[in-house]
């Protein structure tokens, strides 16, 4: 049965069905953009789900033909996230504005407790392209593309675009991305390892429920320590790895999750995991 969940907003859609919770950002029209009132719903929307025992994994989305264009640049300058008061903000107050929204978001989705999944439908475009790459992992349509955008409105680029493009395609490529503002398409993508796989449009939201389901069906908390080991390994070396792992792995084995799973190979059957 399906779970609609109240986000507060129209523009941003949260359902959630067989411990899956998609999350679709519904502003067809701006090629999903984002806005004073999407962007602060997905904020909230990714911290309740992070501690929600019904959720085993978030797929994110976007309505129409397009994952996320980014900043709406018809806002710039006076609308959208960049809305000037009466009384501007010193520099270092912007600073810290714009460092407070990038954490709670593209921060807030890497290092979520769930598995993510970005689901292209289309282009994913400067923070749009960054929300794609905070997720875990990305399942691309023929007709999706990514490209940093930065440069084509005179930005060097935020909420992570550089730290995140660089970590799946090496800082010459990257750079050459970000200089050039290029639209990589899809099979480039697939090339690039920024997205996992790419299907047919038709296919994208059974392939990608298909994948979220599978990961929803795993060891909750196996799963998360799978996800902190991995992304810590950014920063550790090897010896630093193999300690967190030693740890993680005691924990896990103390878990009744473990204990079905051996009980279940043992019976030749597949494991129901609950999360304890």
């Amino acid at each position: 049965m399906t779970t609609q969940i109240d986000t507060g907003t129209n523009e941003l859609l949260c359902s959630i069905d067989d411990r899956v919770a998609t999350i679709t950002l519904n502003r067809p029209e701006r090629k999903n953009a984002l806005s004073d009132n999407l962007t602060p719903a997905l904020r909230q929307t990714l911290l309740d789900l992070n501690t929600d025992q019904k959720v085993g994994c978030i797929v994110i989305t976007g309505a129409g033909n397009a994952f996320c264009a980014g900043g709406d640049v018809s806002g710039m300058g006076g609308g959208s996230e960049n809305k000037q008061p009466t009384q501007s903000p010193s520099i270092q107050d912007r600073v810290k504005a714009l460092q407070h929204k990038q954490e709670t978001l593209t921060l807030r989705l890497f290092e979520h407790a769930k598995p993510t999944i970005a689901s292209l439908p289309g282009p994913a475009v400067g923070a749009g392209m960054c929300i794609a790459l905070a997720c875990d992992i990305r399942v691309g349509s023929e007709s999706s593309f990514i490209g940093t955008g930065y440069r084509n409105v005179g930005f060097s680029g935020d909420y992570g675009g550089s730290w995140l493009l660089t970590q799946l395609v090496g800082i010459a490529k990257a750079k050459e991305l970000f200089f050039t503002g290029r639209r990589v398409q899809s099979a480039e993508c697939l090339d690039l390892g920024l997205f996992n796989q790419v299907v047919a449009d038709e296919k994208l939201k059974e392939t990608t429920r298909e994948l979220a389901t599978q990961i929803a069906s795993g060891p909750p908390i196996a799963i998360g320590y799978m996800k902190e080991n991995i992304n810590r390994a950014i920063e550790l070396d090897l010896r630093g790895a193999l300690a967190q792992e030693a740890d993680r792995l005691m924990l896990c084995a103390q878990t009744n999750d473990h204990r079905e799973a051996v009980k279940a190979f043992m019976e030749k059957r597949t494991p129901v995991f609950n999360g304890d």
